[in-house]
């Protein structure tokens, strides 16, 4: 009974060391989870290779968050946007590492170094980049090789004429040796070129004489230019007098046989014409004719027509003159029957005559039969009346 109470008791205490050992490593694995999270995150432009230290492989991580064990796998980042790699150190001739020509002179140049990483090899090639990319790999590599294809050329050279061979020399070699790293070339740029102060000096007075060569050569250019197209423009002249001349004769003969041929037309067409007009001025000639006969015939119409009036005028001015003596005769029968009835009817007319104020006196005619206002104007006796006495 003791012996397996004993047993009991070991059983127990086996137990209870396993569970804090396993506690002691949980609290273990949670402290370092704490301490060290397994997630990691890769930004934007950004490429991520987790490296595997067991295994020695890599694998692409992309945008977002990565599973990374502590003490089993490595995260290292990549950015993906261009990089610019310039070495400032050779900018000036007078610098701390100036570039050499072919002739040996020393001279600054102002390089840009483009570039980017290549996701498509970066993993293979994760393993072997340096933290500094820029510094521990580009920087040793572009310095091997520009510093090498700056000896083949002269300062003038790389002054003026092959400056555009120049980048792509320098492109074309730098090209494979970073494709080799995983790193893409984007592009060389070249800048300001930085000379020694004699040799510039020495090129200025050798580009004056080459300018003042060169504009002599380009006077000359122009005279000999100026002497052959006054040549071209004389005898442009006299081509061109000479085809005016001949198409002037061309037109002046196009000109008479135009005539020629226009006068075939006109001869008939003016005797035409003729013909036209002796026919107009007879037939103006009949109608002038017969225009003056109606005229002469309407004029003697006209003529037996007045004359025919004015006879019949007269008869009527005949016949009532005739008419007013009858009329004049009757009346006067009539007025000297009615003055033998009433002789005082002399009187009241002579004085409705002489004025509407004179007072009308009536009185018995005189005895001796005289004029009865004899006496009232003054007037002497009718000779009528002293006759008859």
């Amino acid at each position: 009974m003791s012996d397996r109470l004993r047993a009991v008791k070991e059983t127990s205490r086996t137990f209870l060391n396993l569970r804090t050992i396993v506690l002691a490593v949980a609290v273990a694995i949670g402290y370092g989870v704490y301490r060290h999270p397994p997630l990691e995150s890769v930004g934007r432009q950004e490429v991520g290779v987790r490296l595997n230290r067991l295994t020695g492989t890599g694998t692409r991580v992309g945008e977002g968050v990565a599973l990374v064990l502590p003490g089993i796998h490595e995260l290292r980042r990549y950015s993906l946007l261009d990089q610019t790699y310039a070495p400032t150190r050779s900018a000036k001739a007078d610098g701390e590492a100036p570039f050499q020509s072919s002739e040996g002179l020393s001279l600054g140049v102002e390089l840009s170094i483009r570039y980017a990483l290549d996701p498509t090899a970066l993993v293979d090639k994760s393993v072997r980049l340096p933290n500094d990319i820029g510094a521990e790999l580009v920087e040793p590599l572009v310095q091997g090789v520009v510093y090498k294809v700056f000896t083949r050329y002269t300062v003038r050279e790389i002054f003026s004429s092959k400056r555009q061979e120049l980048q792509d020399v320098i492109e074309g070699e730098l090209k494979p040796l970073l494709a080799a790293e995983g790193i893409a070339l984007k592009r060389v740029t070249m800048g300001n070129v930085d000379l020694p102060a004699d040799y510039r000096a020495g090129m200025d007075k050798l580009l004056a004489v080459e300018l003042e060569t060169e504009q002599m050569q380009y006077t000359l250019q122009l005279k000999e230019k100026q002497v052959k197209q006054s040549e071209l423009e004389a005898e442009a002249e006299k081509v061109k007098r000479e085809k005016a001349a001949e198409a002037s004769a061309n037109e002046q003969v196009i000109a008479a046989k135009a005539q020629e041929e226009a006068m075939k037309h006109v001869i008939p067409f003016k005797q035409k014409q003729i013909e036209q007009r002796k026919l107009e001025a007879d037939a103006d000639k009949a109608a002038r004719i017969r225009t003056a006969e109606g005229m002469a015939e309407a004029r003697r119409i006209e003529a037996a027509g007045e004359a025919d009036s004015r006879r019949k005028l007269a008869e009527a001015d005949a016949y009532r003159v005739e008419q007013l003596g009858k009329v004049a005769s009757e009346q006067l029968e009539r007025d000297g029957a009615l003055i033998t009835k009433h002789p005082l009817l002399i009187q009241k007319t002579l004085a409705d005559k002489l004025s509407d104020k004179v007072s009308v006196i009536i009185a018995p005619p005189p005895a001796d039969g005289g004029f009865i206002g004899a006496n009232l104007i003054g007037g002497m006796r009718t000779p009528a009346v002293a006759g008859g006495e």
